[in-house]
């Protein structure tokens, strides 16, 4: 069985980005190997994709490491982010299909429900498919990527209040979709751009723990991520 590099890229991207590797932390291609059950030649092009997305870098007689991004590049994520998803709200107003109206009505109406009954614990991840599902109606491959790749950093970087008033988190959403649905592309980037810098205000930076380690060992909390094989071929 051939397990293809983008599944352990996923793999160690999701651990990197939930805090089983600590930043900074060693990265060998042997333990992670053993570690998702897979040989080491997708695992060192996982690697490569990782580095090029920023979430790993090279050093010096250390190999691969954790990436450790500075404050900066932090703030600069939540920036870029306020100013794409703008962008991808305009262009899911001109390019949607019938199929991504139905679903991110779908997610409107269940956050709302969620929201009216009191059940909080599903309306971040809710969120989270609503703009993954808009930034995929802006038709855009760029984008998309781009996008996903913003969510993935600032998942990393930042803890998220909840909003003190998630209702209106949630009207804000089914505006939007209101505006996409009549195909208003200057509404849609208005109400895009409002509710992400409303969004902003809720990130606080996270500090990276960073306890004395023998120099080349990399601390791992416990956690054994399970390899996507859907699709590979035997």
């Amino acid at each position: 069985m051939r397990i293809p590099a983008h599944s352990v890229c996923t793999a160690i991207r999701d651990d990197i980005v939930s805090g089983v590797y600590e930043r900074g932390s060693r990265l060998t291609e042997e333990v992670l190997a053993r570690r998702y059950g897979v040989s080491r030649v997708p695992v060192r092009e996982a690697l490569r994709t990782l580095e090029s997305e920023g979430f790993v870098v090279t050093r010096r007689h250390a190999g691969a490491c954790v990436a450790e991004p500075t404050e900066q590049e932090a703030a600069d994520l939540l920036e870029m982010r306020m100013l794409l998803e703008p962008l991808g709200a305009a262009r899911a107003a001109q390019r949607r299909t019938e199929a991504h109206l139905k679903v991110l009505r779908g997610l409107v109406r269940l956050g709302q429900e969620r929201v009216r009954r009191g059940e909080g614990e599903d309306l971040r991840s809710l969120g989270g498919w609503f703009h993954e599902t808009l930034a995929q109606a802006s038709g855009s491959p760029s984008l998309i990527a781009l996008l996903t790749q913003l969510r993935h950093k600032i998942a990393w970087m930042y803890a998220v209040e909840q909003p003190v008033r998630p209702a209106d988190s949630w009207a804000e959403h089914g505006a939007l979709v209101d505006a996409v649905a009549r195909r208003d592309a200057e509404r849609a980037r208005v109400l895009a751009a409002q509710h992400a810098e409303r969004a902003t205000a809720a990130h606080r930076l996270r500090r990276a723990d960073r306890p004395a380690r023998a120099a080349g060992t990399a601390r791992v909390r416990t956690s054994q991520h399970p390899v996507n094989i859907a699709g590979v071929r035997h």
